[in-house]
């Protein structure tokens, strides 16, 4: 994953309402597996774009979980974190 520089943001733009987990598969042999990808090209890391989560997700009662960031942000945290077991969004949570 950090050698293509993904970046997959579904839990911050969802603000914990999907949760995103580093890629593993575990087979059910029960119910149903859904599973939603997500990723941004190498050009969308130059762009100045900020993303955050969805305004329309966000009220009173649910506030903001995360802070908006760069794709380019978000790369050279996960990159410099390395593969520890925790998160990259854990440093962008409000």
């Amino acid at each position: 994953m950090a050698s293509k520089k993904q970046f997959s943001c579904t839990q911050l733009i969802t603000n914990d309402r999907f949760k995103s987990v580093e890629h593993r598969v575990l087979a059910n042999f029960e119910g149903p597996r859904i599973s939603v990808a997500s990723f941004f090209s190498e050009g969308v890391k130059s762009s100045s774009k900020l993303y955050g989560p969805i305004k329309e997700l966000l009220s009173e009662d649910n506030p903001p979980k995360y802070r908006e960031t760069t794709v380019a942000e978000y790369v050279a945290y996960f990159n410099a974190k390395g593969l520890d077991g925790t998160s990259a969004l854990q440093h962008f949570r409000l």
